[in-house]
């Protein structure tokens, strides 16, 4: 393979650091640049929301690579400088300091940034943040060691909005958190465990609020109202935004890269251009386990779609199958998620102990993903389950007494 080749990634996070460092072991003998607009060195982006806020933990500890790796295997950290435009036809990226790059592959590594909502007043209330990367955790901790009553509000029952509660309550945080929708977590799982979460943080002294649509924030004197659609208030020190993220797809589609919930490709994670790529949470991908296009925001998808992407470019044909997972951390519960649940039509709930539980989301009898909460052997099995296809016996399931080595229809 030629070692003049330069190719060029746009993003340094889980994604384009797994990327360039897969490229290098595939047999990429040319440049490896990556660029960035965060100047710090590439870091674990899930513990920003967890034990990285909670425990106040230095960024040095939690980076995704040494930085004499970057060294070793010669690939260049261009961070802190941003990505203007793309010359698709000359093969040049403008940066946003006015120099150029030129690149034979160009991988979109783009990611997504934090949603701000266009809420009434917003721009001006005081010490207002979204929690998306270092810096926003560094604002959050220096505001909050400010603040007097450490009264905040997080506007979003979501993952992020939950996590985010559960660290600064542990801080010592007054916290409540609004959701618009009838629920928490409606959108991504079933009520059973949304009704789990909510009893999990109320024991915890955080206030859960549902059917809370948001629709002014007032600041006078230093103090934000929140202010929702049904005419309540709560007075907040800080606010916290965590109601979904859009993602990072203007670039591509300024050069016409087909964009549809993210920046298209295929199962090499190619794009609708030769010689360009996208992979991570800016991708939407067509997943053979589940026949289906979709958009994931995890590491495994960064990961593993990085090396399907580095493999293919190194003329190495390898399609992207993995089986999605995910996790969430919050007090003295772990949740591991693994698959997808969009289409199902039932479900079967395996109770072990309060605290100890899975939920099997099936369409018919296929088995399409399971949340497990404090539960690393359902979470293995279900994995395990999953990917071969197996059928299971749903009356065997829902009884914990019966292993699960012993649930599947013979």
């Amino acid at each position: 393979m030629s070692n003049t080749k330069i190719c060029v990634v746009i993003g340094a996070s889980h994604a384009g650091v797994n990327f360039a460092f897969s490229l290098r072991k595939e047999g990429w003998q040319g440049d490896i640049i990556l660029f960035d607009k965060d100047n710090t060195t590439p870091y674990h982006r899930p513990p920003l929301s967890k034990k990285y806020l909670e425990l106040e933990d230095s960024i040095q500890n939690n980076f995704l690579k040494p930085i004499e790796s970057y060294e070793k295997e010669n690939i260049s950290l261009a961070l802190g400088l941003g990505v203007a435009r793309v010359d698709k036809e000359n093969k040049v990226l403008v940066l946003e300091d006015g120099t150029s790059q030129n690149y034979d592959v160009l991988v979109f590594a783009t990611g997504a940034r934090a949603f701000v909502p266009p809420i009434k007043g917003i721009n001006e209330a005081n010490n207002i943040f979204t929690l998306r990367n270092a810096n926003d955790v560094a604002n959050i901790r220096q505001a909050f060691h400010a603040s007097q009553e450490k009264k905040i509000v997080v506007i979003g029952g979501g993952y992020i909005g939950l996590e985010t509660a559960a660290s600064l309550k542990k801080l010592g945080a007054d916290v409540t958190v609004l959701e618009r929708e009838e629920r928490v977590l409606a959108r991504v799982t079933t009520p059973y465990l949304s009704e789990f979460f909510t009893k999990l943080h109320q024991a915890n002294n955080v206030e859960i609020c549902v059917n809370k649509g948001v629709t002014e924030i007032k600041t006078e004197n230093h103090q934000n109202t929140v202010v929702c659609s049904d005419g309540s208030t709560y007075k907040a020190d800080m606010v916290i935004v965590g109601v979904g993220i859009k993602v990072n797809t203007e670039l591509a589609s300024e050069i016409g890269l087909t964009i549809n919930n993210g920046i298209e490709v295929d199962t090499t994670a190619k794009t609708s251009e030769e010689g360009i790529y996208a992979i991570g949470d800016c991708s939407y991908h067509y997943n053979t386990m589940y026949n289906t296009y979709v958009r994931l925001e995890s590491v495994q998808n960064a990961v593993d779609q990085a090396k399907v992407a580095a493999a293919n470019i190194c003329e190495k044909p390898t399609v992207y199958n993995a089986i999605p997972w995910f996790w969430s951390d919050q007090y003295d519960v772990k949740l591991q998620i693994v698959g997808l649940s969009q289409g199902f039509d039932n479900t079967v709930v395996r109770k072990e102990e309060d605290k100890k539980f899975s939920i099997w989301y099936f369409k018919g009898e296929q088995l399409l993903a399971v949340d497990a909460v404090n539960n690393a052997k359902a979470y293995v099995f279900a994995t395990k389950y999953i990917k071969t296809k197996t059928i299971i016996d749903k009356d065997k399931l829902v009884n914990p007494e019966i292993d699960l080595k012993s649930i599947v229809v013979n």
